[in-house]
């Protein structure tokens, strides 16, 4: 009987028989989460417009005996969406229990020079493609019995940041969208998400963080003194994933070292 209840317990922080896609998984914070999911059991399908870097991605995670398979797709487009689960409804046999909407960009620049090609480009990659590949994921998630999307947000959501209105205001659209498919898909057993990270060591911020004067701005509002690395965002993706999970949806957690709850902690000494 303790044998059967540990193997129980174990199994609840396992993703072994789930299927996962994870877009933009081929650096950075999707890069971490794809190896996160997969070490965990579960077998990926990621996406990148980049061919090179792709496959790139895939010969060295079959080389640590990771189950990933990619696709090049540019999520900013409708058609490549739909191509993207087509290949994983096939890939899966048309089931699919992980959606993780990774895939971001950004344009800095004060609010009065964005051009409209710029918002909507914004808008397109950061919003319209992630609610409409929660769309199209939808009869795979619910087939599978047991779903579980999650969106990879922003602080620049939950708080005003120097990152640009466009993408805050992005942000925080997905942050309510997260509670609303939360409540309307939790009678298909789909659980809804969303991870909000602070700065994080990664090639979109690598050359604002590479800036001292920059950074240490940064440390002076984070309470941990410090960015954050990929995997420290990738293991809360995971967990939200888990058996062990199961009970939380709707929900927009930080990953930010206590920077949206610093009202006034000056870090330095």
């Amino acid at each position: 009987m303790a044998e059967a209840e540990s193997s129980s317990r174990d199994s609840r922080w396992y993703l072994k028989g789930m299927t996962a896609l994870v877009t933009g998984g081929t650096r950075g914070i999707g890069h971490a989460i794809v190896e996160e999911l997969a070490g965990l059991g579960a077998t990926v399908h990621t996406c990148s417009r980049k061919e090179d870097e792709l496959n790139g991605c895939l010969r060295d995670w079959a080389s640590k005996g990771f189950r990933v398979s990619g696709s090049v797709c540019d999520v900013s487009s409708r058609p490549q969406r739909e191509k993207l689960i087509e290949t994983v409804s096939s890939v899966f046999s048309g089931k699919l229990n992980i959606l993780i909407n990774n895939a971001g960009t950004n344009i800095r620049k004060p609010t009065i020079e964005y051009t409209a090609e710029e918002f909507s480009t914004l808008i397109a990659t950061n919003l319209e493609s992630a609610y409409h590949l929660c769309q199209l994921a939808y009869p795979l998630l619910k087939l599978s019995g047991v779903g579980s999307i999650v969106f990879i947000s922003s602080v620049a959501g939950v708080v005003a940041l120097g990152s640009g209105t466009v993408y805050g205001a992005s942000k925080g659209a997905i942050n309510q969208l997260t509670k609303n498919l939360a409540c309307e898909w939790a009678k298909d057993n789909i659980r809804t998400n969303c991870v909000a990270p602070w700065y994080i060591r990664t090639s979109l911020v690598e050359h604002l963080l590479d800036n001292k004067e920059f950074l240490d701005t940064v440390i002076a509002r984070t309470p941990l003194r410090r960015p954050g690395e990929p995997k420290e965002v990738s293991s809360l993706v995971a967990f939200l994933c888990l058996p062990a999970s199961s009970y939380i949806t709707g929900q927009v957690i930080s990953v930010d070292g206590g920077m949206t709850v610093n009202g006034f902690y000056p870090t330095h000494d």
